[in-house]
């Protein structure tokens, strides 16, 4: 178990959201803030989670939009494939052929799919009462709020375990000290899928909204299994 692994500040998710669900005016969003969160010392092993993962036109979400989202509800023992959802939206900026060339998800594909204003109330429902896991919270946090100010004029928030982050910590503890920086060990990659064979786990098709959810899940429950207790406290490792 790493034992030198930064311990993020607690965030208070369950208060944060009776906050919001009193200054929120969309109805879809009160009833998302208004489903209850675990409490700040709920056990990891005790979490019900929610992988999700977005395919975009690009990397800024100011300029780009997402295009697909794979979710995957999972605890630490068992991933729930027979709730996984998957859906493609129509884009509001253009697709690039340096994306489509990344997620192989063409214009024709998009053509007859709902704008994500359609959609979105069924996003929440799955992520509602659940903690969010991806890899890469910046994506997943800053497409989501964006596109839906774009759409109802009002943002979201919500807390996350961000598997990129725990691995870029858990590489950080593993390289550190005076030994390794003699021998010149350095942190490895922490990309989705180099992360994954580290732990053993099977390579996937990446850039795939689903796979990719799927693949986050098994991630994190590799991580915990092998770097952490599982009766850590949630807010031990959410964002």
């Amino acid at each position: 178990m790493i034992k030198k692994i930064m311990r993020a500040p607690i965030i208070d998710w369950p208060n944060k959201f009776e906050r919001k669900l009193q200054v929120t005016q969309n109805q879809q969003l009160k009833e998302y803030y208004g489903e209850s969160l675990p409490d700040t010392e709920t056990p990891l092993d005790e979490v019900l989670f929610l992988a999700i993962d977005f395919e975009t036109t690009g990397l800024n979400a100011v300029d780009d939009d997402i295009i697909t989202i794979g979710t995957v509800p999972f605890d630490l023992n068992r991933i729930y494939m027979s709730q996984a959802k998957h859906w493609t939206v129509r884009p509001r900026k253009q697709l690039e052929e340096e994306s489509v060339v990344i997620h192989g998800i063409t214009h024709s594909d998009v053509l007859g799919a709902p704008d994500l204003s359609a959609v979105f109330p069924e996003v929440l429902k799955e992520m509602a009462g659940k903690i969010m896991v991806v890899h890469y919270q910046r994506i997943e946090r800053e497409f989501f709020d964006l596109a839906l100010r774009d759409r109802i004029k009002e943002g979201i928030e919500f807390p996350v375990l961000d598997t990129m982050d725990i691995e870029t910590k858990i590489q950080q503890a593993q390289s550190g000290g005076f030994l390794n920086r003699l021998t010149g060990k350095k942190p490895e990659s922490v990309r989705l899928g180099s992360s994954r064979t580290r732990y053993g786990l099977p390579q996937y098709t990446p850039h795939h909204a689903l796979t990719d959810a799927v693949a986050t899940a098994e991630l994190l429950q590799a991580q915990i299994a092998y770097h952490f207790n599982p009766k850590d406290p949630i807010s031990k490792h959410w964002l």
